[in-house]
């Protein structure tokens, strides 16, 4: 096998290797699974919840000059 040169080469190497090995498929499930928990744990304690959320969000996000 060649060395992937380009970003596609790599998608097409690893979807290659997921249809081989169904355990690549969990591991990376997981692992995205326990991204999204993490990442829902930051905002909620970083904005709060709800309109306080919404409310939060957008004070940040006018600040950083981003809205």
């Amino acid at each position: 096998m060649t060395k992937p040169k380009t970003d596609v080469d790599y998608v097409v190497l690893y979807a290659k290797r997921l249809k081989e090995d169904g355990s690549l498929f969990k591991k990376q499930k997981i692992l995205i699974e326990s991204q999204m928990k993490s990442s829902k744990e930051i905002f909620k304690n970083r904005f709060g919840m709800g309109k306080e959320f919404l409310t939060n969000a957008r004070v940040y996000l006018k600040r950083l000059e981003m809205i």
